[in-house]
């Protein structure tokens, strides 16, 4: 995972961490909901936040005007994530979850020119942005591990793949994306027992597995300072951290 995400998981755990501390229970307290996971099949929902990112491969094509772009995503603004859940008991310690919902978020994707001069008067020949703008309908299918219960709280690992539509109508000029993707998913987090219902902060981390970036634009073919972006770019792969907060 690129290192830019190491601030928002130290945030993640810590979060984690602290609702961990609040919630547990000593073992000579009652036990909260003792027959939740005997249910074979059970619902939920989920809110969170979502931290999207793009892996970019540049290939340092040069212009014919002697321009070399690099593009990246240097930092990451949180989205927001809405999902339902059905989870269905494979056993003691497996189940199978399936957690159809939508994440609204965005990447700006900052443009270099390595070989322009950051002194000229004008800057777009040198530095450009673009803010891509996202609607995603996502279906994840995972499966759940989950250690012994203790007590009131109960630790789990997940594992999955999850379908990505993107269904925002921004479209813009610079790089663009193809609207359907297949994700694997890998996730960590924390069942918490409450007299109603159970809580369970999770973190999962999402990788993209196809090649995301439109390489035909016959739309910019009369328009050679747009198109000299994508002609620079090889590769984009999708990439994001969730946070999700369940009640089950």
């Amino acid at each position: 995972m690129n290192c830019k995400y190491s601030r928002h998981i130290t945030l993640v755990v810590m979060l984690l961490l602290t609702v961990a501390a609040a919630m547990a229970q000593d073992n000579d307290k009652v036990l909260n909901r003792q027959y939740a996971d005997m249910k074979k099949l059970h619902f939920g929902f989920s809110i969170g936040m979502n931290f999207q990112d793009l892996n970019i491969t540049n290939n340092g094509f040069t212009t014919a005007d002697g321009e070399q772009w690099y593009a990246d995503v240097p930092n990451h603004s949180p989205g927001f994530s809405v999902n339902v859940l059905a989870d269905y008991r494979l056993g003691q310690h497996f189940n199978l979850r399936f957690s159809p919902g939508m994440y609204f978020g965005n990447k700006v994707v900052k443009y270099i020119n390595a070989l322009g001069d950051a002194t000229a008067p004008d800057k777009t020949h040198y530095r450009q942005s673009q803010n891509i703008k996202s609607t995603y309908v996502v279906l994840p299918v995972e499966v759940k591990f989950s250690a012994l219960r203790r007590h009131n709280y109960r630790p789990y690992f997940t594992s999955g793949v999850m379908g990505v539509v993107d269904v925002s109508k921004d479209r813009p000029d610079q790089l663009q994306l193809k609207n359907s993707d297949v994700m694997l998913t890998v996730g960590m987090g924390c069942d918490f027992y409450l007299p109603f219902f159970k809580f369970c902060p999770e973190v999962k981390f999402c990788f993209g597995l196809k090649n995301m970036l439109k390489k035909d634009r016959p739309d910019l073919q009369d328009n050679e300072q747009m198109m000299r972006f994508t002609q620079s770019v090889d590769k984009i792969k999708d990439n994001m951290v969730v946070v999700t907060f369940y009640f089950e």
